[in-house]
Parts: C-alpha cells; structure tokens; sequence
C-alpha cells in the first residue's frame, strides 16, 4: 500500500501557527466577554459590589491570620522537636563520654566496639527514643575510627552538611534541617551534633530525628485552619448578600416605582412593612408620590382650564370682532369724505382691526396644538415655489425698510412630504422677523436636500442675539428689546408656532445669533413623513461667522424638535461637525 505524502515542514508549522492563533483569539475573546459582563455587573448591582468588596477584604484577613496561625502552631511544633532532641543528645554525649573515657588512642583494639556498642544502645536501649532516630558516631580527625550508624542506614552522610561538621568539630552544638531518603520515604529530619570529648581527642554524636510526625500535625492544623478559614469566608459573603438583598431590595422597587411614576403611573406606590429606617424611606416615598401626583393633577387642571379658556375667550371674540370688523370697513372706506384726523383714526382702527384678527388666529391656533387637535396634511410638495411665493408676500415690506433678500435656490426640484400650509406659515414668520431686525443689511435665504432631509435656512445681518436669547426667542410673546418699533405688527406668537409645526412634522428648528453678526435660523424636515432626522443638508452656523461655534461670545444654537418617545426637546442643539457636503452630523 503506497502511504500518503507528508506536507512539508513550513506548511505544517503555518497550520500550527494558525491553529495556536485561533485558540488564542477565542481564549483572548472569552476572557474579554467574561470580563466585560462582569465589569457591567459590577457598575449596575450594588448588592454584587458589596459581596465582592466584602470577599476580597475577609479573604485576605482570613487567609492573614490562618497564615499566622499556620506558622505559629509549626513554629511551637519544631521547637518541641528541637527541645527534645536536644536534652536526648545531652544525655547520649554523656553516656558515650562515660563509654570512651578509658581508651588514650584511638587505634585501641576495643575502641571501635564500644563505639558500636555505644551507637546500638543509645538508638534503641532508651525506651524514649521515638521509633524513626538515627544515631552517629564520626571522629573526623582520626580516619582510623569508623563511623557507626544505628539503624544501619545508607545516606546518612549526605545528610549531615559540611557546615554542621564544622560547627561540630569546633566544639559546639549545631543543628540543623535536612531532607532525604533514608529509609524508602523522602523525609525531612532535624538534625543535632555534639562534640564528645576523649583522652586522644575528640568524636562526635549526631542525632537525627525525622519530622513526618510533626509535618503531619503542622499540615492538618493548616488544612483545619484554611477550611475553617474558607467556611468564615463563605458564611461572610452570605451574610453580606442577606444584609445587602435587604437593603438593597426596597431601594430597587423604590427606582421601579418611580419610574413608574416618570412614565405617568401616578397611583403607583411602595408597600410599607414594619416600623423600621426602610419603612420610613418607602412612607416618606409615598407621601412624596401622593404631594407629586396632587401638584400635577392640580397643574394639569389648571393647564387645561387655561387653554380653554384661550379657546373659549378666542371663539367668543369672533362674534364681536366680525361686527367691529363690518363697521370699520364702512368707516374706511368712506375715510376720503371724513376729516384728516377722523381719516387718520379710521386707517389706525383697521390696521390694528387687522392686528387683533391675526392674534384670534394663532390664539386658536395655539389651543389647537395645545390640545392636541393639531393634525399634518402632508403631501408631497416642491418647497422652491413656497420660498418664492413668500419673498413674494414680504417684498413690499422688504423695500419699505430698505432690506434686500437674497434668494440661493436650487435649479430642480426640491421634493418632500410636507404640510405645504405650515412650511409656508414658519418660512413667512422666520423671513418677517429677519426682515424686521435686518438694519437695511441682506437677508439671505437658502434652500437644500439629501436623500433624506430638507432644510431652508434665513440669515439677516442684523443686531443679532445676545448669549442665551437664543432660548427665548421661541417663548410665546417674547421680543428681544421690547423698546423696539414693530414695522409688520407682529403677535408675538408666529416662533411658538412655528416651533410647534416644526415638531408636529417631526422635524428640527434650531436658533443661531452673535452680537453685531445677525441671527440665522434653520428649518430641517425629514423628506419622508415619519422619518427620523440624523442630520440637516445646511450648516446652522453661518460661513461668515467670525467666530466658532463656542467661542468667545458666540451664541450657543437652540435645537427645538421630537425627543425619542415622543416629547420634545428643547434646548442647545447637539455639537455637529461638517461632513463631506458641508452639512452638520451630530456627534
């Protein structure tokens, strides 16, 4: 049978490669997951914050003190250890002593066995000795002495370090740990030396005991100590979450109700268990509830009367007004045959005969939108005849005070589905008003598209806005210097109604003014109806701006459009940089 080919080796190492890559793209991206879930539970629960915060401080406490207490019942068994090998090595380096006191050298016949003698018993003749010791007699200076081991064990040599020989051999006794394998076991033994003095010189006794009992005892007071030590922890960390659920409990249904409560759910209350600090926060949180939902109740009833009353006290005007209205138009008409003052009564009662009918109007208009009666006729329109249609209407009034208006449109057509009415009514305000604070400088209109927006823009060149009017200009019957002469006889609502057409088309209306620079205002309608708006064809600030947009003295823009849920939003406009048309993206 022919076997397959191997791949070469570069081939093989690149799929390896690229295996150990994958696995650590995968290992890389579950650590990363694991550890962004646990970092968004620790931001959102208060209750995991304080069980964690509350493991890792008793844990290192706990585990602080079975360390010390580890140590410390270690440290008490080897010094018992120490303490009774010690006073058994006084005891056999006397008893040896006594053994060796009648030879004068060390070449003597019987010398060597009374070492062995000597060894033997002091390994197994005292019945104290702990089954396990090894008992050696060396004599390092005279080679002609043999060394004995009881038990006979190999090893024992390696046991005994250079440097305790030493200490030994000069004399004093030394101690101390080493581990080896003497008999089968790798064992830890503590080990002791003594000199022995002799009439030709000196030996030397060594004991050497093994501690496996002791690291036995050591190592079952560590595991008793960790355990209990890991059992505290863990009944910490449950009373921890116990005391946290029950803290932490009513705050969350306290955040539940009141959101419950923002949404318009005002009969929504805590339960109230107990007398204690929780029972007092949830019936001082209803109490509050019960004030908020009063207060709105109240405000809304009196919103609601106000603007039936605007309703009422409009429709009412209308009878009177039409019988005013008849008889003014007789007087004006026959005004040739009158006085010259009489005359110029006449013409003074019908210009502000025509004032207070355009103030009826966007008073009904008003309770109309207040209401919610407002509806949105949208079709699809081409807003360039409606931008001409009202520069036509304002061109009169335009010469009048000496301020020409400029017009920058587009050669097609400019489609979108829109309230032709409304769109007409905001552009006739927006272009009165720049007209009227114009101070004989250009106003300059401009209309443009994308795919998914409209927007017409009005800029004048006039005293401009000071820092904050911006958002006030829509505020029903404000004027920015009350001192000023009307020249079209304004009602002080044409922005309020404007704002609310704007909104009722889903779209933006937004403000831009600067001392001595004029005011530019924005319309931006989606060229869909129903869509929602992400950006505006035109930029808000002005080219000619000499200063940027949040620079010193400049103007903040007011956005005034639908807020997500379906509130609107007024208030500055986000920060928008320019795209590649020049338009404004909202950051």
């Amino acid at each position: 049978m022919a076997s397959s080919p191997l791949p070469p080796p570069d081939t093989a190492t690149a799929r390896t490669r690229g295996a150990a890559r994958e696995l650590w793209r995968a290992v890389a991206g579950r650590v990363a997951r694991t550890a962004a879930g646990v970092h968004r539970t620790w931001r959102r629960s208060l209750q995991f914050r304080v069980v964690t915060i509350t493991l890792v401080a008793s844990s290192v406490l706990v585990g602080g003190f079975a360390y010390l207490i580890a140590d410390k019942i270690t440290s008490i068994l080897l010094e018992s250890a120490k303490t009774d090998v010690k006073l058994r090595l006084e005891s056999g380096a006397d008893y040896a002593t006594k053994q060796v006191a009648l030879y004068n050298q060390p070449q003597e016949a019987q010398l060597q066995e009374t070492i062995e003698g000597t060894v033997n018993y002091l390994a197994g003749g005292d019945p104290q000795q702990t089954s396990g010791v090894v008992v050696v007699i060396t004599a390092q200076d005279f080679p002609v002495i043999q060394s004995r081991t009881a038990p006979a064990v190999d090893g024992v040599q390696r046991l005994i370090s250079p440097e305790l020989r030493e200490a030994v051999a000069d004399g004093n006794v030394a101690s101390q740990i080493a581990t080896g394998r003497l008999t089968g076991e790798r064992t830890k033994y503590l080990a002791y030396g003594s000199p022995v003095p002799t009439r030709f010189g000196q030996i030397e006794l060594y004991y050497l005991v093994p501690l496996a009992r002791q690291d036995a005892t050591a190592a079952d007071a560590r595991a008793t100590v960790v355990a209990t030590g890991v059992a505290l922890v863990v009944l910490l960390g449950l009373l921890a979450a116990l005391v946290t659920r029950l803290v932490v409990t009513p705050v969350r249904v306290a955040a539940r109700t009141a959101q419950r409560l923002s949404a318009g759910l005002l009969d929504q209350r805590m339960v109230v268990n107990g007398e204690d600090d929780l029972a007092l926060l949830a019936a001082s949180f209803n109490q509050m509830a019960t004030n908020l939902q009063r207060q709105i109740l109240r405000l809304e009833e009196m919103s609601r009367l106000q603007r039936r009353f605007t309703s009422d006290v409009s429709h009412e005007l209308r009878t009177p007004l039409t019988t005013v209205r008849m008889a003014a138009d007789l007087i004006f008409a026959e005004r040739d045959g009158f006085d010259p003052a009489v005359a110029r009564s006449a013409e003074l009662l019908q210009a502000e005969l025509d004032r207070f009918e355009e103030l009826l109007t966007d008073l009904l208009e008003i309770s109309r939108f207040d209401a919610g009666f407002a509806m949105l006729d949208a079709e699809p329109t081409d807003l360039v005849p409606i931008v001409h249609r009202v520069v036509e209407r304002l061109t009169g009034l335009a010469e009048r005070v000496g301020v020409p208006i400029e017009v920058d449109l587009p050669e097609h057509e400019v489609i979108a589905e829109v309230d032709p009415r409304r769109v007409e009514r905001v552009l006739r305000n927006l272009v009165g008003n720049a007209v009227e604070h114009g101070e004989g400088r250009p106003v300059v209109i401009r209309l443009g598209a994308d795919e998914t927006a409209v927007a017409i823009t009005v800029r004048d060149h006039g005293v401009g806005l000071k820092p904050g009017e911006e958002k006030l200009v829509f505020n029903r019957f404000w004027r920015a210097d009350p001192s000023r002469a009307r020249q079209t006889g304004g009602t002080g609502l044409g922005l309020s109604i404007s704002l609310e057409d704007a909104r009722l088309h889903g779209g933006w209306l937004e403000a831009w003014g600067a001392p001595g620079q004029g005011a530019q205002f924005r319309l931006t309608l989606p060229a869909r109806a129903g869509d929602r708006l992400t950006t505006s064809p035109l930029r808000l600030v002005p080219e000619d701006a000499r200063l940027p947009y949040g620079g010193p003295g400049d103007a903040a823009p007011l956005t005034i459009g639908p807020a997500p849920g379906g509130a609107l939003a007024i208030g500055p406009a986000p920060a928008r940089e320019p795209d590649a048309a020049g338009a404004e993206v909202p950051s």
